[in-house]
């Protein structure tokens, strides 16, 4: 079955958008949804054992599979749906059609679910549409699965004023704030969020540190993003490095440095090449035990000869 575009098509999409100029883009972009959605139908059937992703990278890969703990059989798409449906919420978005959008936003988190711009952007199309719960929800979730500090940041900035506006927590929100300038400290929802915090309860800079971060555990909020997607970018850093890839390597070591600082990504590498270190060992030792194996069944039919 041929495939429903190429990457030049979707390319030529995102230059009408890049241009401004929405009454092409959109209904090229549906034609080409279109044409997805039959070839899906067919050839990217979900089922029981079996899902396809777009994933973008083998980080990707490995980070879902670590959050998600999905038993299914996971195949990699033949294009990037996740793309086609997030240019198609933006193009509706231009069009002020909020609803399309968030249908649209939704197609493109399924097809990729760790890409945490797709996360965060349907999130504030439910802000849009007054569904401040599930506006919360999404940016919570982005904590579990962001691997740079900029999504983290928006997220934590997102959390911060719903608990402004819609909880009173203000302690959770000067632990939001605190935690998104950390991360991102020159971000302007970090930064709005942060003004905000000070302006409207300045009784919050009187919370110590550990105050604030116990606010938000208590608020269901994870003080700091997840250390497992640290670990995925040093085990593909590790795995670049193996391949030779340097320049690879060091962008994955970057990326979780920037996520969970430099301290705790030193650790963290250290106990990734430890882990290394024991199963390389485990399966040499293995490898010897079947060769002794081996050479004793040989001994063995020497005698009886």
């Amino acid at each position: 079955m041929d495939l429903p575009f190429s990457p030049d098509d979707l390319a030529h999409a995102e230059n009408f958008l890049a241009q401004g100029d929405t009454d092409r883009a959109l209904p090229y972009l549906q034609d080409l949804r279109d044409a997805a959605e039959d070839y899906i139908a067919v050839a990217c059937p979900t089922t029981d054992d079996t899902q396809y992703f777009s994933f973008a990278d083998e980080f990707s890969w490995l980070a879902y599979r670590r959050v998600e703990n999905d038993p299914r059989r996971l195949v990699p798409a033949p294009l990037p749906f996740d793309h086609l449906y997030a240019d198609l919420g933006y193009a509706y978005i231009r069009q002020n059609e909020y609803t399309l959008a968030r249908d649209a936003l939704m197609q493109a988190v399924r097809w990729d679910p760790m890409n945490c711009a797709h996360r965060l952007n349907l999130a504030e199309v439910f802000h849009a549409l007054g569904n401040a719960q599930e506006w919360a929800a999404l940016s919570h979730s982005v904590l579990e699965r962001a691997s740079d500090p900029v999504s983290a940041a928006r997220a934590y900035a997102n959390l911060g004023c719903f608990f402004l506006d819609e909880d009173a927590n203000i302690g959770a929100a000067a632990g939001c704030a605190r935690e998104a300038l950390r991360l991102a400290e020159h971000d302007a929802l970090a930064e709005h969020l942060a003004e905000r915090v000070a302006t409207e309860h300045p009784e919050a800079a009187e919370l110590s540190d550990a105050e604030a971060r116990g606010a938000l555990e208590a608020a269901g909020v994870p003080a700091e993003p997840n250390a497992e997607m640290a670990i995925c970018l040093i085990m593909c850093a590790t795995d670049a490095a193996a391949q030779g890839k340097t320049d690879e390597a060091t962008r994955f070591t970057i990326r979780a440095r920037d996520l969970v600082g430099a301290p705790a990504a030193k650790a963290l590498i250290q106990l990734v090449r430890e882990a290394d270190a024991e199963l390389k060992a485990e399966r040499a030792g293995a490898a010897a035990d079947a060769e002794g194996g081996s050479a004793q069944a040989g001994e063995g039919e020497g005698h009886a000869e």
